[in-house]
């Protein structure tokens, strides 16, 4: 038994295929809903009750221990709880078992060994569409695809307007679906999941779907299942969604959890590892570094107050831009300078060497470090891309070097009121989110 307060329960829960083997289980969504329709009594049970799997295929488990080639490890010995209401973000790379967790846990395949006791009715958003059928209208794919989902058919009729509001597709509502764009598609199909009202939400890269504007639709309605008490277990590579979403997150790597801690010590962790852009770089090898026989860029990275690498900046603090070039031969008209760009390509701003000891003075052959102050709520949250350059600032304009997206960094907004955002817990739009004085004159009528 677990305790009351407890949702979700995973222990020692591993998962193997082997290639070739064909699972007795449904893996698949139809399978499942066959099931349903077998065995309701038994199902209702599981569904709506504390159930766990103790299923363990000896086989398998013999085979990997036998480091068999045909077998494929998706996750070992995972163990973890998720308490009622909690939000857990589950991060890592491409094939580090974190869809598979998630399968296992809304029934669609089962463990080859461990147990999983969960407590309430769940629901998955794992693959947005499943279950619309091309014939159909979008308004009959509401009533099945909501109805494979678990709702009954007066939940639907009360949500009906506010699903198809949501998804925007309310002009093609009783055109078939296998003429609407993939885009249209997706949005209907996230509409229809996303008012689901379960008790636990198991939720799949679901803010990948549709273009930036539906994106942004989709985090705040995630954003408000958390905040209604229901308990989330969130699988995303946008660390932004995570970091704002989620309190708690999981870090997962070859089928296992390396890190589970708070938001913002994991995803620093996972950036860190070297599975995507950091915030420091260092070229050893003078011949190869970026630029010529003039200047060399021999470093660059973010850091904090205290001239520590930064990779994860609490929007309230300061950071340094902070760049080593090494100067060959002695220049008077050097100018270095970065750009810095968001996630979605804009250029947020640049920021050009403004040194009033160095500013058009000749420069002579040595080792400089620059560093540009970004000061506390002035950026937005989100991955910045940081492009350090060195260019000749006379009418010749050459650029030494210039070295796009060469490091990043993550900003993450605060929830304490303090910041730009203040009490306004939805989503902040904008390139920069700076803090402004406010002031306020009332007259009582």
């Amino acid at each position: 038994m677990i305790g009351k307060d407890i949702a979700i329960k995973v222990e020692n829960v591993s998962k193997y295929y082997r290639i070739g083997y064909k699972e007795e289980t449904k893996d698949t969504v139809s399978g499942t809903v066959v099931e349903f329709i077998k065995s309701p009594l038994k199902n209702y049970r599981k569904y709506r009750s504390l159930y766990r799997f103790d299923d363990v295929d000896e086989t398998l488990e013999n085979d990997s221990g036998n480091n068999n080639s045909n077998i494929i490890l998706a996750s070992k010995n995972i163990s973890f709880e998720v308490k009622t209401g909690e939000v857990v973000g589950i991060i890592g790379r491409n094939g580090s078992g974190k869809s598979t967790l998630l399968k296992i846990l809304s029934k669609i395949t089962h463990p080859n060994k461990g147990r999983i006791y969960i407590r309430g009715r769940i629901s998955s958003l794992l693959e947005v569409g499943t279950g619309f059928h091309p014939e159909l209208t979008g308004r009959e794919n509401v009533y099945l695809n909501g109805t494979i989902l678990g709702m009954r058919k007066q939940e639907i009729d009360r949500k009906f307007d506010e699903i198809v509001d949501f998804s925007g597709v309310e002009k093609f509502l009783d055109t078939p679906v296998k003429r609407y764009s993939s885009g249209m598609k997706v949005r209907l199909a996230f509409s229809v999941a996303a008012h689901l009202e379960p008790e636990i939400l198991l939720i799949d890269e679901v803010l990948a779907v549709g273009d930036a504007e539906f994106q942004k639709k989709c985090l705040k309605k995630m954003e408000g299942v958390g905040q209604e008490g229901r308990t989330v277990i969130f699988v995303s590579h946008n660390m932004s969604a995570v970091t704002r979403l989620c309190q708690r997150t999981i870090l997962m790597d070859s089928g296992t959890i390396l890190e589970d801690g708070r938001s913002d010590q994991v995803v620093n962790t996972y950036l860190s590892s070297g599975s995507g852009s950091t915030a420091h770089r260092r070229w050893e090898n003078p011949e190869t570094a970026p630029g010529n026989d003039v200047v060399r860029l021999r470093a660059c990275s973010v850091v904090s107050e205290n001239g520590e690498v930064c990779e994860i900046l609490d929007i309230r603090k300061k950071c340094g831009l902070r760049m080593e070039f090494e100067v060959l031969e002695g220049r008077d008209t050097l100018l270095p300078y970065y750009n810095v760009f968001d996630q979605k390509g804009i250029r947020v701003f640049p920021a050009v060497d403004l040194d009033p000891d160095w500013r058009g003075r000749y420069r002579p052959p040595g080792r400089y470090i620059c560093t540009a102050w970004i000061p506390g709520n002035l950026l937005s949250e989100g991955r910045l891309f940081v492009g350090p350059s060195v260019k000749d600032n006379s009418q010749k304009n050459i650029k030494y070097f210039y070295v796009p997206e060469a490091i990043a960094f993550m900003v993450v907004d605060s929830m304490e009121g303090d910041s730009a955002r203040g009490d306004y817990v939805g989503r902040c739009g904008g390139a920069v989110r700076p803090l402004f004085k406010w002031e306020t004159k009332f007259s009582p009528q």
